[in-house]
């Protein structure tokens, strides 16, 4: 169960701080990443309310992981995988700055780990009818 917890816990840091920056140093983002300035900013903003209220999601969970699992399931695979997968494809596709690959890689990195730590620790749940090892 540590694996699950520190990996929620990183995820929530992640995902606040990537939120936070949207949200509140929108133009340094925008110059780290080299590219224009968004059309219509409130997007970008969105986007930083969207993960930093994920993030503070993370952190509400903390106290039962058991009980939240669905929301780390959702949070975690379906949406960091499919963010990570979204950031190739544009990539591929749209000629989005190569810069943006070090998101899908973050997000996909956080995806697998997830993943991983989820389906151990579902293993473990079982009253000893898995063979997860131990965390």
């Amino acid at each position: 169960m540590r694996l699950l917890l520190g990996v929620v816990v990183v995820s929530g840091i992640y995902d606040v701080l990537l939120g936070g920056a949207l949200l509140f140093a929108l133009d340094e983002v925008r110059q780290l990443f080299g590219t224009e300035p968004p059309r219509f900013p409130i997007h970008a903003n969105l986007n930083g309310l969207f993960a930093l209220a994920v993030g503070l999601g993370y952190f509400a969970i903390l106290r039962n992981l058991e009980a939240n699992r669905w929301y780390i399931w959702i949070m975690g695979p379906v949406l960091k995988g499919g963010g990570a997968l979204l950031f190739v494809l544009d990539f591929l596709l749209r000629d989005s700055p190569p810069l943006f690959l070090a998101f899908a890689v973050s997000d996909g990195v956080l995806a697998a780990v997830t993943a991983v730590a989820l389906v151990r620790t579902a293993a473990g749940n079982r009253g000893g009818k898995g063979t997860a090892a131990p965390l």
